[in-house]
């Protein structure tokens, strides 16, 4: 007997959003959205009951990225996702699984058998936040109060964020089957806006630093004092400090670059076998594997740093050369200092005074950081164009079964597939280590609203994939031919 005959029945009874029978209307789908948006972010302003103040956000920079909300229901975010997601294309990637997701059965297990994974890294992932260190430390009142010790606090505080990471669980399904897009792309939107809203229009009696645009107005009236530009001090608060000019500049070229590459593309072009002037393009883009995987390198540097900072905390003398952590939790030194990604410019920018670092541990930091993001980068689009049926064999069966064929060959899926293999590949690795460049890029030269430059460059991304989902089922409504044609 095979895995696969010995956890099916365990993995085809795990809870499931039903799929839609039929076709389901554009409006629905908004409004499934947009309630699942809602609810979203009632859950992160519901906060941990049993908490204790003063709290350490332990994602810290990596939070934009892996959406929740620091003290609330949802702490873990979409981070046991993310996490699954990782495990599932490593031993996808290797073969190890076994499982053919174009067949319904194993479609099955393959989703069950994801669900398994999720409820596995909420416990290896929440339980050390609440029981090691002071991640999550537990109020001796509400202890006292309800006449327990603060051991039955911290199980209750872990109850609560382990409800929240199912919850955020099933709303991601509950996206992708009813509503438009995938609710990890909705949830990363929804947080890096809010913090791109605050770092633009906040102001400082809301208890943060002015936003970009009361800064500046600040600035014009004279309520606000910068040094005299003429002088390097001026420069620097103009540029680095209270102005915000680099990290606006940084903000607007992320958009224009991602648009941009968006709107590279291969064309391929089709035509109906049967209707006659029926001709379509079957377009490859630039960041052909969306930039999701990126997400996946990510993580996998957070779970790197999320172990360090827990050996920090139990290891009364953790070895020099492994690890040195500051007051504030942030890593020092060590093998966990190089293998830390660059999030801002305090990070580098030695010469300014902004960190007290050497000039050759930085640069070996930053080399370290490229190489895992190009190359990680480049590996995670590879497994993700293989296990969402976006590589060229699955394409061709796709295009074969629509009706479609390429002019000037064959209508056979080996010769469709031998000609996506011109570009798929290649594309899917470029793009891939693109995107990872991109985003050290903006992370090394920051962002408004101290967003994370990986943060922005998704939210970018998926908002335009978004627009092109919703402009395409906006067409499907208004066209149901189209419906068969592509297939429902």
């Amino acid at each position: 007997m095979g895995w696969k005959e010995a956890a099916e029945p365990v993995l085809t009874r795990m809870p499931s959003v039903t799929r839609p029978e039929g076709h389901v209307p554009f409006r629905r789908k908004l409004g499934w959205t947009a309630g699942i948006l809602v609810l979203y972010f009632f859950l992160t302003n519901v906060t941990l009951f049993g908490l204790a103040t003063g709290s350490e956000d332990f994602f810290g920079q990596f939070r934009s990225i892996l959406a929740g909300s620091q003290g609330s229901i949802l702490q873990l975010g979409i981070g046991p996702i993310v996490t699954a997601s990782i495990v599932l294309q490593l031993l996808g990637g290797a073969d190890l699984l076994g499982l053919d997701t174009n067949d319904p059965r194993d479609q099955i297990l393959y989703q069950g058998l994801q669900k398994v994974l999720v409820i596995v890294m909420i416990f290896l992932t929440g339980l050390p936040m609440v029981f090691a260190g002071n991640f999550l430390p537990a109020d001796p009142a509400v202890a006292q109060s309800l006449g327990v010790g603060t051991g039955a606090v911290n199980g209750l505080l872990f109850a609560q964020i382990a409800v929240g990471g199912i919850l955020i669980l099933f709303m991601d399904e509950v996206v992708s089957k009813w509503g438009v897009g995938s609710g990890v792309g909705l949830f990363i939107i929804a947080g890096v806006s809010q913090q791109l809203v605050a770092g633009l229009f906040s102001w400082e009696a809301l208890g943060r630093a002015s936003g970009f645009f009361p800064t500046w107005f600040g600035i014009l009236t004279g309520s606000n004092e910068l040094p005299s530009v003429l002088t390097a001090e001026g420069l620097q608060a103009l540029f680095l400090g209270q102005g915000q000019i680099l990290a606006l500049i940084t903000t607007l070229l992320i958009f224009v670059i991602v648009v941009y590459a968006e709107s590279v593309r291969v064309e391929i072009p089709l035509s109906h076998a049967r209707v006659k002037g029926a001709r379509g393009r079957f377009p490859v883009k630039l960041i052909y594997a969306s930039v999701l995987p990126m997400i996946l390198v990510r993580a996998l540097q957070a779970n790197l740093q999320f172990l360090g900072r827990i050996l920090n905390s139990q290891w009364a003398a953790m070895p020099a050369w492994l690890g040195e952590y500051g007051t504030q939790g942030n890593v020092t030194g060590g093998l966990f200092y190089f293998l830390a990604p660059i999030q801002t410019r305090a990070d580098w920018m030695w010469f300014l005074g902004l960190t007290s670092n050497e000039p050759w541990e930085i640069m070996v930091r930053i080399l370290v950081d490229l190489t895992f993001m190009i190359i990680g980068g480049a590996i995670f689009a590879i497994f993700w164009v293989e296990t969402t049926g976006m590589g060229p064999e699955a394409t061709a069966r796709q295009i074969q079964n629509s009706g479609m064929q390429i002019p000037g060959f064959r209508r056979n899926p080996q010769v469709i597939e031998k000609v996506m293999e011109r570009y798929i590949p290649q594309v899917t690795v470029i793009g891939g280590a693109l995107v990872g460049l991109l985003a050290v890029a903006a992370n090394m030269l920051g962002t408004i609203g101290q967003v994370s430059g990986t943060g922005l460059l998704l939210t970018v991304s998926i908002t335009y994939k978004l627009y092109e989902e919703i402009a395409e089922e906006q067409l499907m409504e208004m066209h149901p031919m189209m419906r068969q044609m592509f297939g429902n």
